[in-house]
């Protein structure tokens, strides 16, 4: 993996899950990470203590992502930090809810899409003026973008937004030399997906994957740290989806 001593990177929704995976992963290969947490100061406390004590270099950062505000406020905050350069921006905050459409409140539908979508839209805009020719956009789909998991109609439309914009923005912001691409994990068990952690949920993954293990945060961070280095300086407007073969 190519190296990232100098850059600064900038992690949202990284206190636990792929977010902490994608932290860590960053900061050993020399990146410098902020940690945006919402809700989990003493996990993204940890997780900053954890980076530092292995050489590395990280601060946390809270905002809530919710609040129509949220993306400008924490676009400041990064601004206070690491001045008028950020390298990486990796728009991996994001909430699910698996209800039927009979059951989606309004307020489920909202919440969806002002984490999942408009956060990150707004994020981007905000952090341009710290942005430059070879900074990088990597922002999180999904496997339910493109297929039917479970029942998820609202959130897998917010992740079929998601992947729009990819495409619309690597556009718009390849002049300027900055790419953006989007990772789309299958089943990860995290906090996110509690369903996987039961064994109807092992079983249901382990059916439709033609790899034959669950997958761990770090097999998506690590895809997450490609897309974010050099070695894919070439690619840009794309989906990767990371999801060991699922629903082929």
């Amino acid at each position: 993996m190519s190296k990232l001593e100098g850059k600064t990177a900038l992690v949202t929704g990284a206190s636990r899950g792929i977010g902490r995976a994608t932290a860590l992963g960053l900061a050993a290969v020399g990146a410098q990470v902020l940690v945006h947490y919402s809700q989990g100061e003493r996990e993204a406390t940890a997780l900053v203590n954890e980076i530092c004590q292995a050489g590395g270099k990280a601060q946390k950062i809270a905002t809530d992502l919710r609040d129509p505000h949220g993306p400008h406020a924490l676009a400041e905050q990064v601004r206070g930090i690491v001045g008028c350069r950020l390298d990486i921006l990796v728009a991996n905050a994001g909430i699910a809810r698996a209800v039927s459409i009979e059951d989606t409140t309004l307020e489920d539908f909202d919440d969806l899409f002002a984490v999942n979508v408009r956060a990150p839209f707004f994020l981007i805009q905000q952090l341009l003026p710290m942005m430059y020719k070879g900074s990088n956009v990597v922002l999180l789909s999904s496997l339910a973008s493109q297929a039917v998991v479970g029942t998820l109609p609202a959130y897998a439309a917010t992740k079929g937004a998601v992947d729009t914009l990819v495409r619309h923005l690597a556009v718009a912001l390849g002049g300027r030399g900055i790419r953006i691409n989007a990772v789309a994990p299958g089943v990860v068990p995290t906090e996110m997906s509690g369903f996987a952690g039961t064994d109807d949920g092992r079983a249901y993954t382990l059916g439709m994957q033609a790899l034959q293990r669950m997958a761990e945060p770090k097999d998506i961070a690590d895809a997450i740290v490609f897309l974010a280095s050099d070695q894919a300086r070439w690619v840009t407007g794309d989906t990767l989806h990371v999801d060991g073969g699922s629903k082929l």
